[in-house]
């Protein structure tokens, strides 16, 4: 899996990674911003998180995966189509920020391959503060199933591994940011 990890902090550092002055969505500042979006549309990107995230999960007691739209969107399906192919099937379930205006109504799309009690592995491509995460385990356990953890591809350090883990929660994390940076030169 080191191999893995050295091919995506490579892409990562070439296609999310950037360094200089940024206001984050929590509105911190930070001397780095990672859009993480750019290497998940990416195709060895998208297979290399799947594959990373699903090694991290195939071991759990888990019965999907789940994530706020849109960073999520890639992670969650990336997943699915791996932990397919490794005979360990975990739906994808996407979270949406406002309720669906019209039909059911729901903030949770994908609960037709679940059941209610199920649980669910949060995905997420950075964690900050951990709000937008929490968020979304908030919905998913309002939709009847049960969050056991959360997975990132970056933890930045900055107090969600803590917030996670005042509410209940653990975080795993691909890499940290000194992680990525060594990685990415390796």
């Amino acid at each position: 899996m080191l191999e893995l990890k050295k091919r995506l902090a490579r892409i990562l550092a070439e296609k999310s990674y950037r360094e200089g002055d940024f206001t984050l969505a929590s509105g911190k500042k930070s001397d780095y911003y990672f859009d993480c979006r750019q290497t998940a549309l990416h195709p060895e990107g998208c297979w290399l998180i799947g594959q990373l995230f699903f090694d991290l999960l195939k071991d759990k007691d888990v019965h999907a995966v789940g994530g706020m739209t849109l960073g999520a969107d890639p992670l969650v399906s990336s997943v699915a189509v791996i932990s397919h192919e490794q005979g360990k099937p975990l739906p994808a379930l996407i979270v949406r920020k406002q309720a669906k205006g019209h039909g059911t109504g729901q903030y949770v799309e994908g609960l037709a391959n679940v059941s209610p009690g199920q649980s669910v592995y949060m995905l997420e491509d950075v964690v900050t503060t951990g709000g937008s995460v929490i968020t979304a385990i908030e919905r998913i356990e309002a939709a009847g199933l049960t969050v056991t953890g959360v997975c990132c591809v970056l933890d930045r350090q900055e107090g969600g591994r803590e917030a996670l883990k005042e509410k209940g929660y653990d975080l795993i994390s691909i890499f940290t940011r000194k992680e990525l940076v060594e990685l990415s030169n390796a």
